[in-house]
């Protein structure tokens, strides 16, 4: 259902290769669930997350790693990830839109969000809160990474803000 080699489901189930977030989102999409699933505790919800440095589940994209900051909380209000996206990085052409709304704190170098028709340079320090059924970009066009701090809340705990913004 995935459209995944089945050489690629066995590995990835016996802990032989960590899949990329791509392969995440077609795999939560066969399975109808949101892609953070994957970053779920097997101890079940926690009601107090806390991560030691280098700790938390990592996952590559086409551009860049996100570590997910709630790993085992219930994932509806908000999904805290910090998010390396590497030089020259983008969303891609397509505007994301998604509910409720997305938070953003520059951490290391330059970040451009469009919102709209507005565009928004993030220095380390920087931060931009804004309703995410606004059609928007992010990009990162130096030549170096850069770390940001995202915190997406959808209103309905449906919506995979995470797909939109890390798909390929």
């Amino acid at each position: 259902m995935s459209g995944l080699n089945a050489n690629t489901l066995s590995l990835i189930e016996n802990g032989k290769t960590s899949p990329s977030v791509s392969t995440l989102q077609q795999l939560a999409g066969a399975l109808g669930v949101p892609v953070t699933e994957f970053f779920v505790s097997e101890q079940g919800t926690k009601t107090v997350v806390f991560q030691k440095e280098g700790k938390r589940p990592r996952a590559p994209f086409a551009h860049g790693v996100m570590e997910d900051l709630g790993a085992g909380m219930t994932r509806f209000g908000a999904e805290p990830l910090l998010v390396t996206l590497e030089a020259k990085a983008d969303s891609g052409r397509n505007p994301i839109v998604h509910t409720g709304r997305e938070f953003v704190y520059c951490l290391e170098g330059h970040v451009t969000y469009t919102v709209d028709t507005e565009t928004y340079n993030l220095e380390p320090g920087d931060s931009l809160l804004f309703d995410a059924y606004l059609p928007h970009r992010w990009k990162n066009d130096r030549a170096e990474p850069s770390r940001v701090l995202l915190v997406l809340c959808p209103l309905d705990e449906r919506d995979q803000p995470t797909q939109r913004h890390f798909a390929r």
